[in-house]
């Protein structure tokens, strides 16, 4: 009988110090996950959008952080002002709560210095950021290569009561 299936409390941020290990994680991702759920010119464009001349750039700008369990990485994520962005959890570790706690982490981050939280939500993350009590703020559509379209929500979410001074 299992009693707890998903980790408590178990992953670590650390601040990833080079672009390879962050771009190995998103292009498994986003080649594992995304042709699903978009056509083939949005899926080259997430790839464009992160590829690792594009986060080696994302270094100066953003907090850049590699989740990891027990040593081995599980995931990333960064924060840009009140954006989360480029948050990817490979595929062998989703459905775990991973995604879960390195939200929980970032939204705190982020709620220390700002009264909102911002997301670019893709297709399959879009549940649990519903989940996490984040709302449509606007509908976006990108045209890609070949006339396909990325569509994708941008969500907010404000402070919640108990970080409120």
């Amino acid at each position: 009988m299992v009693i707890n299936e998903f980790p408590q409390k178990t992953i670590e941020l650390e601040r990833a110090e080079n672009a390879s290990a962050v771009a190995v994680i998103v292009k498994k991702t986003i080649e594992a996950v995304y042709p699903r759920y978009y056509p083939a010119g949005a899926v080259k464009f997430f790839l464009d959008l992160h590829a690792e001349n594009r986060i080696k750039e994302a270094l100066s700008k953003e907090e850049i952080y590699l989740a990891t369990h027990q040593g081995v990485i599980v995931g990333t994520g960064s924060i840009r002002r009140n954006e989360i962005c480029r948050l990817f959890v490979l595929p062998k570790y989703q459905n775990k709560g991973y995604g879960s706690q390195l939200m929980d982490l970032l939204e705190e981050k982020i709620f220390q210095k700002y009264e909102t939280i911002h997301v670019d939500a893709s297709f399959p993350a879009e549940g649990m950021y519903l989940k996490r009590g984040y709302s449509f703020s606007s509908y976006e559509r990108i045209e890609t290569e070949n006339g396909d379209f990325l569509c994708y929500h941008i969500m907010e979410k404000g402070k919640p009561q108990h970080y409120m001074v």
